[in-house]
């Protein structure tokens, strides 16, 4: 099976990813994007979660502050103006339904999830609607991917050619969410 290509993950990513998250990362398959300083931005989660769960969303933004950025552009009511984007533009709904194939194929790629076939995340292909998913997938796929989550990362606070992680240095925590000692 060809799997995308992500970075493998060490205990260490996982111990990060759990701290930036404030809680443990569940069934993570891989790191998606890093920050230029090395931690983990985007991580790819598996399409089935261990209980059973379909899950949608492989490309899940970890790094607190670009989730920030994005909660804050999503505050603007930009997601109005990008579905009114997709609705006037023939070129932007044909590169978002292609970016959507795309995710589905990244996906399929870790398994075949009868329950979430077709589905992506983040509205797609059809609309825009959460910013996060689609920021994650621009950053786990690269420039031009993407449209929308590209257009929000342009327009974001937060750039993933500026690393602005924070100390997580404190003891990680456990399947409650609780710091082990």
């Amino acid at each position: 099976m060809t799997r995308p290509p992500f970075d493998p993950f060490t205990a260490a990513d996982i111990d990060l990813v759990s701290a930036q998250l404030g809680r443990p990362a569940r069934n993570v398959v891989g790191i998606a994007a890093r920050c230029v300083c090395g931690a983990p931005t985007v991580v790819a989660t598996a399409p089935r979660l261990a209980d059973g769960t379909p899950f949608p969303t492989l490309y899940y933004l970890c790094h607190p502050a670009a989730t920030a950025a994005i909660s804050a552009l999503e505050a603007t009511q930009v997601m109005n103006e990008y579905n009114d984007l997709l609705a006037d533009g023939a070129d932007v709904r044909a590169a978002y339904q292609a970016a959507h194939e795309s995710f589905l194929f990244d996906r399929d790629q870790l398994g075949s999830v009868p329950e979430i076939a077709g589905i992506s995340s983040g509205g797609m292909p059809n609309r825009v609607k959460c910013l996060h998913a689609l920021a994650a997938h621009s950053l786990a796929a690269g420039p031009g991917v993407n449209p929308v989550g590209d257009l929000a990362l342009e327009r974001a606070t937060w750039s993933p050619t500026v690393c602005e992680c924070l100390d997580y240095s404190a003891a990680p925590i456990d399947e409650s969410g609780a710091a082990l000692a």
